[in-house]
């Protein structure tokens, strides 16, 4: 065990400790009513920090949730590295879904469970520990970002970075907010989806009909819809919207029973879409149905409705420009209306997608990190889901190299009902990032980086 690996293991009971009074926050900024949460959440990252060691920390806002910024000095000649995480979390769901309480961290086989305890608290559990694996005098200027509304499409984050821009500025910036392969090989993410949705109202009618007196000639609105939605895609499942990219995607072995087990497939239900898994997970575009507006079945009478609504949201592929890809599903939308039905498009949030040039001594350092922390390579992979916020680090500060590292597993299930954290990630995350702090303080091996 290195002397960094095991001054990690040493901070990581007081790590954890911190962790779960973060959890136990409920800091759900999509959720007015737990607006509080979210700044006490500020609050008490700003504390930790502080008590870790940044002599520099403050709670900011710029008209939205509040974020912490904290800013350790470089030594003289020594680069700075930006540790971001993000401290808000997504609403829990039906709580009595959940195998114990969402905010109350506990551990079960190895494993965190709680809402937050990946995604993304354990990210600020990851610096903490590699800053205190330093004796909160690391040999490179460190500044740690907590973001407080990443989980709503980070609205402010731009008025942020150009407010903040002197105080944010780095050589390096560390992303801890995505997933690895499994617990026991690590991921560099270096290509990320974009996102982009829309509203589709679909109108047939000026007002509900009896359906027997005028069923058969008139359309409903409802079957209008679904006829519409389903020509989003062809029969097997592929995206059908003209003028879309497509990108290419790591030669990365992704076997069908694990496509199965980790999606949760029930039995006898196929996988849609043609390609490697990779290549439509990571670089092909994709078009999910995410919600609808009509008449709920408990209020269902034998009426024709006459407007119908669905949110529809787009994954982009890297390379591809997420508003003119919303562009190109709303004209699909308004000319495939069956039966000449009235189709009106509202476009929602747009995120760009990422692809990361991953060559060069900066991440031949991380690499190295992960070897020496995880005991494996890291493999180079895409992420299916979006995190726009990239894009905007990219650029505000086209010069520095961004790492997107995470302690996410295929198990962990972020975003949904029994969320986890994978104890054993969580360290050897650490680990990795706090060599990767020591490596790049390196003298000779820094002046060849360009630092």
């Amino acid at each position: 065990m290195t002397d960094v690996a095991a001054r990690v293991r040493e901070v990581l009971p007081s790590v954890r400790a911190d962790l779960e009074a973060l959890v136990r926050i409920e800091s759900v900024w999509a959720d007015p009513a737990r607006r509080d949460e979210v700044r006490r959440s500020a609050e008490a990252v700003s504390k930790l920090l502080s008590e870790a060691g940044f002599g520099d920390v403050r709670i900011i806002s710029e008209g939205g949730a509040p974020a912490v910024i904290a800013h350790h000095p470089a030594p003289p000649g020594a680069p700075t590295v930006l540790l971001y995480a993000h401290h808000d979390v997504q609403p829990e769901g039906d709580r009595a879904q959940w195998h114990s309480p969402p905010f109350e961290p506990t551990e079960r086989d190895g494993r965190l469970y709680g809402r937050g305890t990946a995604d993304d608290k354990a990210g600020i559990a990851t610096h903490l520990a590699a800053f205190r694996a330093h004796g909160g005098n690391p040999p490179v200027g460190v500044t740690v970002f907590v973001e407080g509304e990443e989980e709503s499409g980070s609205p402010s984050l731009g008025a942020m970075l150009a407010a903040h821009r002197d105080e944010l500025a780095a050589d390096v910036i560390v992303i801890a907010d995505s997933d690895n392969w499994s617990p026991d090989l690590p991921s560099l993410t270096v290509s990320l989806r974009g996102l982009a949705d829309c509203v589709v109202e679909v109108a047939t009618l000026d007002h509900g009909l009896h359906s027997g007196m005028w069923g058969g000639v008139a359309p409903d609105a409802v079957t209008a819809l679904i006829r519409l939605l389903a020509s989003l895609h062809d029969d097997d499942g592929n995206v059908a919207v003209e003028g879309l990219h497509e990108a290419s995607a790591a030669d990365v072995d992704f076997p069908a029973e694990r496509v199965r087990r980790d999606a949760g497939l029930l039995d006898g239900v196929r996988e849609i879409g043609s390609g490697s898994v990779v290549q439509r997970l990571w670089a092909k575009p994709a078009i999910t149905v995410i919600g609808i507006d009509t008449t709920p079945i408990a209020s269902a009478s034998n009426t024709l409705i006459p407007r119908a609504r669905a949110k529809v949201s787009m994954r982009v592929a890297p390379g591809g420009d997420a508003a003119e890809h919303l562009a190109a599903l709303t004209r699909h939308l308004e000319q495939h209306a069956p039966w000449g039905a009235r189709v009106t498009v509202t476009p929602g949030d747009v995120g760009q997608p990422y692809a990361i040039d991953a060559t060069g001594p900066v991440y031949d350092a991380a690499r190295a990190a992960f070897r020496q922390a995880w005991g494996a390579d890291a493999i180079d992979a895409g992420v299916g889901g979006s995190i726009p916020f990239i894009a905007e680090f990219a650029k505000a500060y086209p010069e520095a190299k961004i790492l997107v590292t995470g302690v996410e597993d295929p198990d962990t299930q972020a975003h949904s009902i029994n969320e986890s954290l994978h104890l054993g990630v969580l360290e050897r995350a650490a680990t990795a990032e706090a060599l990767l702090l020591e490596s790049l303080a390196g003298g000779q091996e820094r002046s060849d980086r360009g630092l």
